[in-house]
């Protein structure tokens, strides 16, 4: 697997993650897990659902051996093929589900202490996380898991996530890895869709946006992310996605999907974010790293609707006071004496407009029609 190279220097201990472990340590953590109810025996739960459904079964045969006319005897002797064979099928899935969960240990292992290394904690697993992007808004078993997150200088949190969609046989289930900062202050929805992992059929993010709310910046930008904001909002995207750090998203987070939202900036990838690999902590560390010291700059936005909201006069008040004949919101710290907006952003801000996947939804409904019809006219 191949990493997009970052141009950020960040020091880290990445040795936890490849160095050789201790079994017993790892037996110790796994139980210190299940004794908090952090984790699960699946072993013993395969062991006991296997063993619930050999009884069954076996129940089954019994009582319908013993109700037929034939001997009984004869019955159990053409049933012990079947039950040897159930057996082996029974220990099979216990073994794999066994080495399966001593994988999944040492992984959690070796991430609890590269977290414990750099000064973060780790956490096996979360259900239903509450973040508000659109990866956490969408389908049904939400779960986190493999969180690493770290406090300074601001929360950051690193995690898988899967979600599921539909049901019956038209059950979907979607991976993603994803990275979370928290921001000092809320800022408008604006959401930057990476163009390098984009499929056949354009976006590959979960929710689309109308076109309307698209906003072409300057350079090289438009080639590496489609930018979409609130309408009315273009100004403060601009102030936002300053051509610096437009360069340090190219430059670093051009393979992610990133979004703002309330008080964070949430980066995706269909990768797993959180994983013994080195090389992705590198590269998720110097996307981090690339936009955490422009973020005061991004605090001290302000919306001016806000203001508004609050009262009706301030916006004139500050349009005499200075002059300005400009409407909408700007990046500004008024002078002493003056109203500023206080933190936050009007409704209008607060989210974007999506749109329904015409286009994507009319190919699967090709896909399914046309071999129905072609069975239909076979048939007929």
């Amino acid at each position: 697997m191949t990493h997009p190279t970052t141009a950020a220097s960040v020091p880290f201990d990445t040795r936890p993650l490849t160095q050789r472990v201790d079994r017993a340590a790892v037996r110790a953590f796994s139980k210190e897990l299940r004794a908090s109810g952090r984790t699960q025996n699946e072993v013993t739960a395969s062991i006991v659902g296997f063993g619930v459904v050999l009884v069954f079964l076996a129940g089954m045969m019994l009582i319908g051996a013993v109700t037929s006319r034939s001997s009984f005897l004869v019955e159990l002797s053409e049933m012990a093929p079947f039950f040897v064979v159930l057996s082996v099928a029974a220990l099979f899935g216990v073994v794999v589900t066994f080495f399966s969960q001593m994988r999944a240990a040492t992984r959690r292992y070796r991430l609890d202490r590269f977290a414990r290394a750099n000064g973060m904690s780790y956490t096996p697993q979360r259900a239903n996380p509450s973040l508000p992007g659109m990866i956490f808004n969408t389908g049904s078993r939400r779960q986190s898991f493999d969180l690493v997150r770290g406090d300074e200088p601001r929360a950051v949190e690193f995690a898988n996530y899967v979600y599921t969609t539909g049901s019956g046989k038209h059950r979907s289930t979607h991976r993603w890895g994803y990275v979370a900062v928290k921001l000092d202050t809320p800022l408008p929805h604006i959401v930057l869709d990476a163009t390098g992992n984009n499929s056949l059929f354009g976006s590959n993010l979960p929710t689309l946006y109308t076109k309307q709310q698209r906003l072409s910046l300057e350079g090289d930008f438009d080639r590496h992310f489609a930018l979409y904001c609130p309408e009315g909002y273009e100004r403060d995207a601009l102030y936002l996605f300053t051509p610096d750090v437009m360069a340090r998203f190219i430059d670093n987070a051009a393979e992610l999907d990133v979004e703002i939202v309330d008080d964070w900036l949430l980066m995706y990838t269909k990768r797993n974010a959180s994983t013994t690999d080195p090389a992705t902590w590198e590269w998720l560390f110097g996307a981090v790293a690339a936009v955490l010291d422009k973020l005061d700059q991004w605090e001290r936005w302000r919306d001016e609707r806000m203001l508004q909201a609050a009262s009706g006069d301030g916006h004139a008040a500050f349009s005499a006071a200075t002059g300005s004949r400009t409407a909408g919101s700007l990046p500004f710290t008024p002078p002493a004496g003056l109203l500023r907006p206080p933190p936050g952003v009007a409704p209008e801000g607060r989210r974007l407009t999506t749109r329904f996947p015409w286009l994507l939804t009319g190919l699967c409904v090709v896909a399914v029609a046309v071999p129905w019809l072609l069975d239909l006219f076979s048939a007929g």
